[in-house]
């Protein structure tokens, strides 16, 4: 079973009386900002039932372990993030609008503020945790890389940009800049998507 089954299953569990589902919400909210502020290694279970206003035996029997319930919120911000994307499909933009589009949505702080925080995190644990960057990898990093690669892709296949073009090279480049844009503490990360496709976009043109 894949770590996101594993928490799919695991949230969906619970015998007896329904579930509170804005109790779930609670929890979930204050787990993501105790991430944040603590990282996965220093968040305790009991700080973050007390928070949402409940017992760590009601936490442990929606989620049966910390890894369970960090995934479950990890899950819970990559939908979230799916669902505020803009409902014009990408393959109808413009070339370069589609660029921009499929750049935009690699921000890890699109719709998190403190993403880039979590992301530190979870790199922080790759070694004590390998499953968390697993999951931030399979749920998040790799579906957003290869959107911005499909539209590469068929965007050369239709001679918009040169078909010499390493659609998987400009990816990272692209998904780099959010991170070198933290580094360098420029706080504007939304003007990174626009910046990159301006500097690139001439070098991609047949």
């Amino acid at each position: 079973m894949t770590s996101s089954a594993r928490a799919t299953t695991a949230a969906a569990a619970g015998p007896g009386r329904p579930r509170d589902a804005d109790l779930d919400t609670a929890i979930i909210q204050v787990t993501r900002e105790r991430l944040a502020e603590q990282g996965y290694s220093q968040i305790s279970l009991s700080e973050i039932a007390a928070a949402a206003g409940t017992t760590r035996p009601t936490l442990y029997r929606r989620w049966p372990t910390k890894l369970d319930l960090v995934i479950a919120a990890l899950e819970w911000g990559f939908q979230a993030q799916t669902d505020s994307y803009p409902t014009d499909a990408i393959a109808e933009l413009e070339p370069r609008e589609a660029f921009v589009e499929a750049v935009r949505r690699l921000d890890p702080a699109y719709f998190n503020e403190d993403a880039m925080l979590l992301m530190g995190n979870f790199m922080g644990e790759a070694r004590r945790t390998p499953e968390l960057l697993a999951i931030v990898r399979e749920r998040a990093v790799n579906p957003r890389l290869a959107q911005l690669e499909a539209v590469l892709q068929a965007l050369r296949d239709a001679g918009r940009i040169r078909p010499d073009v390493d659609v998987r090279a400009v990816a990272t480049l692209c998904f780099g800049a959010y991170f070198a844009t933290f580094l360098r503490e420029d706080t504007d990360h939304h003007a990174v998507a626009e910046s990159v496709c301006d500097t690139l976009w001439p070098s991609l043109a047949p």
